[in-house]
């Protein structure tokens, strides 16, 4: 349990680091440049955004779930592997961003062409920090986020003496590349692009559909947020994104505690299938339990002075929506908890179809919610949303625990049937 406690302490950690280097990326970034390029700039890290769960979908996804906790050899051949594929993923988009960054020109242009170069390190240092929590070592990624977030401190100095978005673009690409490679040294392991073919070739079953989940699950929040501008207005989505943005300390556990999940309940089912459901609710369970007192705290004990201080005015109507906000997070740290069972399992075809069963849920929630009542429709239609897919996921995880037994049950019923071979005896 204290191995458990500790391997979830670096992932809380390590989160912590990369969402405070987001933050004060972001608060530098915007008070350096105008809003054009600004925006310029979130379009680029956007772009990362959807790249990342590329990577993330046919490189350490399946790392996760089928070398997390196995002996030292087999775990380097397989990240050396896996490396190897993140680091063709951005390759490939970092062609295509910088393709795209010459046809579009000026300031996004610059954008996209900066990002195109620093993708393929970018995708390195992610697949660095799930390859150390699959084997345990989260204090190694927490080293490498840390890296990241003090190579910033001298590169964001020397963009900011002639402010442009190339360079802050270059600058936070150069300080993860930086980071990618104290990474490397960590861990003691060559990435080798050449047997990417290999690697998506051995788990195409699993990275396949995991790449689709990823999509899926960034799309229907994507799309629902276009869907409540294009029916309530710009301000009904800065309304929703206000309340959001106060469960911010939250997201921080729940990502943190999402790096180490997959790992442990890999650990868990290769000791005991039956344990599995177990792991899978407490861990579900108390990120529920946490989302649900942070809402209460922010409800009842959150001044209305200190709202308008961290949000100004948008906090009049930020703050209606903290009941609908806190419950849908709360869902959705009770359906991570059966998310991680199914991986664990590696069936991705099962987790693929929860997954999108409750991302068109979300949407329709979201989407249908904001056309009928605006941004409390959308978030009161968001938290049902999640409600119900609750279902959907842990009904999922108890048919694929119940598929794992049985097989588990033939397996051993085949080898007690085996004849023992009668010993020859010579004469």
């Amino acid at each position: 349990m204290k191995s458990v406690l500790r391997r979830l302490t670096w992932g809380l950690a390590d989160q912590a680091v990369t969402s405070l280097v987001s933050f004060l990326v972001g608060v530098v970034v915007a008070r350096q440049l105008g809003a054009l390029e600004f925006g310029a700039f979130s379009l680029a890290w956007v772009t990362y955004g959807v790249v990342l769960n590329i990577s993330r979908g046919l490189a350490t996804d399946p790392l996760a779930v089928r070398f997390s906790g196995l002996e030292r050899p087999v775990w380097r051949t397989a990240v050396a592997k896996s490396s190897g594929m993140a680091i063709v993923v951005g390759l490939g988009a970092g062609v295509i961003c910088a393709l795209v960054g010459l046809l579009l020109g000026g300031h996004a242009g610059k954008a996209f062409i900066a990002l195109g170069i620093v993708l393929p390190g970018l995708m390195l240092q992610d697949s660095w920090r799930f390859a150390f929590f699959a084997s345990g070592q989260g204090g190694k990624a927490f080293v490498s986020d840390i890296t990241w977030a003090l190579g910033l401190v001298p590169l964001l100095y020397l963009a900011s003496q002639n402010a442009s978005v190339i360079r802050f673009v270059l600058a936070w690409g150069g300080a993860g590349i930086f980071a990618a490679l104290v990474s490397g040294l960590q861990a003691g392991v060559l990435p080798r692009p050449a047997l990417a073919r290999r690697w998506l070739s051995e788990h195409k079953d699993l990275s396949l559909r995991y790449l689709t989940e990823n999509l899926t699950l960034s799309g229907a929040y994507q799309l629902r947020i276009y869907g409540l501008g294009a029916f309530a207005g710009v301000a009904a989505v800065g309304t929703v994104r206000g309340a959001e943005m106060l469960l911010g300390p939250f997201f921080i556990v729940l990502s943190g505690i999402g790096l180490v999940a997959v790992p442990e309940a890999a650990r868990v089912l290769r000791r005991s299938v039956r344990a599995l459901p177990i792991f899978c609710l407490a861990l579900g369970g108390a990120q529920a339990m946490a989302a649900l007192a942070w809402g209460l705290l922010l409800l009842f004990a959150l001044p209305d002075a200190w709202g308008h201080a961290l949000l100004g005015e948008v906090w009049l109507t930020a703050s209606a929506l903290v009941l609908p906000a806190t419950l849908s997070v709360a869902c959705a740290g009770f359906n991570t908890g059966a998310a991680a069972g199914l991986r664990a399992l590696g069936i991705a075809r099962r987790s693929l179809k929860a997954q999108l069963c409750a991302s068109a849920f979300y949407l329709v929630g979201g989407v249908l919610g904001g056309a009928l009542d605006g941004a409390r429709g959308s978030a009161w239609g968001a938290a049902c949303a999640t409600f119900a897919a609750a279902f959907v996921w842990w009904y999922t995880l108890r048919v694929g625990v119940r598929e794992r037994k049985q097989l588990e049950s033939a397996v051993d019923s085949d080898e007690a049937e085996v004849p023992e071979v009668p010993e020859v005896r010579s004469t």
